[in-house]
């Protein structure tokens, strides 16, 4: 019984990325745009940040104001590593998310002994002390003027140098990332997140570590933060602390809630939801309101954040999950029929 149960499992944790995988990886093949592989590799990045975050938020129900920090220590790690120092690439990302993890480790610990809007505000203290760091750094961040050069990334000698090749390696990273993700959620640690953001005091009780808990999904957020900074920083090859000040960590909560922080698949709805209502604004809003300032963006967002967590306080994500099911319940319902009328017996999908 148990078997079975792990082949369910791991079974539901593949085909879902797997489907997704084959329709993300069929777009260059009906788009040659570079414009469109932008918006892509954009999604992708925040769709990494959010899958992380979403891990900390949704699941084990702590609230960060201060990711872009992580976001940003990554960028400048890959940065100063390889532009300054000639390292590769790779060694620089893996070196800004073990970094990120111990900075989180350090900042954790006494962070998480608060909890609600003190949890917020610690948080958001810590993300303007690095954005500050960022700044007044300039001999080695290159300060508000920013840091140039950064080299693409290659692998056994094929270069990521164009729009095309980094929409694939972007991709590929967020799928394997939702792959792990789920796998962590449907394990015995996603069962401790989810009895820790259910009630804290039910599962200190029942003997789960929360502490600890809660420290081990804030590493692996910042370092899930951190490889999409690095990948940011090799692909546009210029950074600036503005990229990384608190509106950013606010942004990337907004693309959590926005897209469910209930669930995995949220964190790529939700950016995609950013980037692309994004975009529209950028081309519409000058038409529209040409008076308009350049807050605009902030404004929009906010008013949708306080909508969605009105009326869909579960994010986006559950929504189209309904939509499936009920796809799902009319398809099996017709097979049905068409059954019962040709003299056979069967049974609905939902009663297998």
């Amino acid at each position: 019984m148990v078997k079975k149960d792990l082949k369910k499992i791991y079974h539901n944790s593949l085909v879902g990325p797997i489907i997704f995988a084959l329709i993300i990886f069929l777009i260059p093949m009906v788009t040659s745009s570079n414009y469109i592989y932008t918006i892509f590799i954009m999604i992708g990045f925040y769709a990494l940040v959010c899958n992380g975050l979403t891990m900390l938020t949704g699941y084990a129900g702590q609230i960060s104001l201060g990711h872009a920090a992580f976001y940003g220590i990554g960028a400048y790690t890959s940065a100063v590593l390889t532009g300054t120092y000639g390292l590769s690439p790779w060694f620089a990302i893996i070196v800004g998310m073990i970094l990120a993890a111990l900075i989180a480790l350090i900042v954790g610990i006494p962070t998480f002994k608060l909890s609600g809007h003190y949890l917020a505000l610690a948080t958001l203290g810590f993300g303007i002390i690095i954005f500050t760091a960022f700044k007044e750094l300039s001999s080695l961040t290159g300060g508000s003027n920013g840091f140039f050069g950064i080299p693409t990334i290659s692998l056994f000698g094929f270069e990521f140098n164009n729009d095309f090749r980094y929409f694939y390696l972007v991709w590929t990273l967020v799928i394997l990332g939702i792959i792990f993700s789920r796998n962590i959620i449907h394990s015995r640690i996603g069962r401790g997140l989810r009895s820790i953001e259910g009630s804290e005091i039910a599962a200190d009780a029942v003997g789960v570590n929360i502490m600890n808990y809660k420290l081990q999904v804030f590493m692996l957020s910042a370092m899930f933060t951190s490889l999409a900074g690095s990948l940011l920083a090799h692909y546009v090859s210029f950074i600036n602390p503005e990229l990384f000040g608190a509106n950013t960590s606010i942004y990337f909560l907004v693309m959590v809630i926005i897209g469910g922080a209930s669930s995995i698949w949220g964190s790529i709805v939700g950016a995609a939801t950013y980037v692309m209502l994004g975009e529209l604004l950028k081309h519409f809003i000058p038409i529209l309101l040409p008076n308009a300032g350049g807050q605009f963006e902030i404004v929009f967002f906010g008013v949708l954040l306080v909508l969605t967590l009105i009326y869909m306080p579960n994010g986006l994500a559950p929504q189209f999950s309904k939509i499936i099911s009920k796809f799902r319940k009319n398809k099996n319902g017709v097979q049905n029929s068409v059954n019962v009328n040709g003299g056979g017996i069967a049974s609905g999908g939902e009663n297998k």
